[in-house]
């Protein structure tokens, strides 16, 4: 692909890890450098770096941070176990996270017999390499979603599901980035994303970046756009699939999908097999990470709602499988009845 028009998310260097600083997004392009495993686990907690792949990636560097220094065999694989732990606990929602560190973990595992510094180096290999492969996934997942796509077709997305939220090009913004290439001009229609306006700091400003058609409308606007047959499909990304195809994805895409399937527009979600999770039947059993109530009474520093008022602020919601038209991962398209399709792709890369 092109050369990519927005800063990386996550940077290793020089056995450094870098962050992109996502809360300082669109205004200030700051970069964190981490050395330790709490300071990755605060990025994460903090949505400092935010987006299932990318959360993922920097767990498994943070993974390596809290190893490099063991100096025996039994510190090794006690430390292993625990800031794997650790890590995990920065936000329940996104089975990346756990999906990375468990990975990290089982590479290290089937190479017991290695010395101590072997197993250093096979931490920071598979760390690296999921960074590498997560790249190819993005793209073909862009691949397989622009085959229901064509030229000047209005899309709306929510949230970020793009290379901010991931080792390079995205998820649900990988086939726009395509069809740019291709010469298409694609409308693409950018929720607001409350609280937390990702999709104003951040989708926005990536494909504004990309010089990609997009327009920015509030998260209650969506119903309006869709009625005036300007939106032609639904992208959205994923933090976790459940076993029967219900999807959890940040909080607002229950109500776009049920907003799609009333006007009849598809609703597409973008996935690598990496966020489906076959150990959790419905989207009934995802745990929902709740969120400081500051982040809806005094967003960004502002009070706007009275002192001391209950507030309920989950960062995500679980669409149920029925308002989805099509799963899409790196390996195909994946329609209902879910289940089976989903055990395929999963499957398939276990084999690979």
């Amino acid at each position: 692909m092109n050369a990519i028009p927005h800063p990386l998310s996550v940077i290793w260097q020089n056995d450094h890890l870098q962050l992109l600083d996502q809360r300082k997004l669109p205004t200030e392009t700051v970069y964190m450098e981490l050395q330790t495993p709490e300071s990755v686990w605060d990025a994460i907690y903090t949505l400092a770096v935010r987006g299932a792949p990318a959360i993922g990636i920097a767990a498994a560097y943070g993974l390596y941070l809290g190893i490099r220094q063991v100096e025996s065999m039994d510190q090794f694989w006690r430390e292993l176990k625990r800031v794997a732990d650790y890590l995990n606990s920065a936000r329940p929602t996104a089975v990346n996270l756990s999906w990375a560190l468990n990975r990290v973990q089982e590479k290290v595992m089937s190479h017991q017999s290695q010395s101590l510094e072997q197993l250093k180096e096979i931490v920071l290999a598979e760390a690296k390499l999921i960074h590498q492969e997560d790249e190819t996934v993005c793209r073909k997942i862009g691949e397989n979603l622009l085959t229901f796509m064509q030229d000047g077709m209005g899309i709306l997305t929510h949230c970020n599901a793009g290379g901010l939220a991931t080792a390079a090009y995205g998820t649900a913004l990988a086939p726009i980035y395509l069809a740019k290439q291709k010469g298409w001009n694609l409308k693409v229609f950018a929720d607001e994303t409350r609280p937390v306006l990702q999709g104003a700091r951040l989708t926005a400003y990536e494909l504004q970046q990309a010089d990609i058609d997009v327009t920015l409308i509030c998260d209650n606007m969506a119903g309006v756009v869709m009625k005036q047959g300007w939106v032609q499909a639904v992208i959205v990304g994923t933090d976790r699939v459940a076993a029967n195809g219900d999807v959890c994805n940040k909080i607002g895409t229950y109500s776009v999908a049920v907003l799609a399937k009333e006007h009849g527009i598809p609703v597409y979600v973008a996935a690598p097999t990496s966020s489906i999770d076959l150990n959790t039947a419905t989207g009934d059993e995802i745990p929902i990470e709740e969120r400081a109530p500051e982040e809806i009474t005094a967003g960004f520093g502002k009070q706007t709602a009275p002192t001391e008022i209950k507030v309920f602020n989950p960062a995500f919601d679980v669409t149920p499988a029925k308002y989805i038209t099509a799963i899409v991962t790196e390996n195909g398209v994946i329609r209902a009845p879910f289940a089976n399709g989903l055990k395929e792709h999963v499957h398939k890369n276990k084999d690979n």
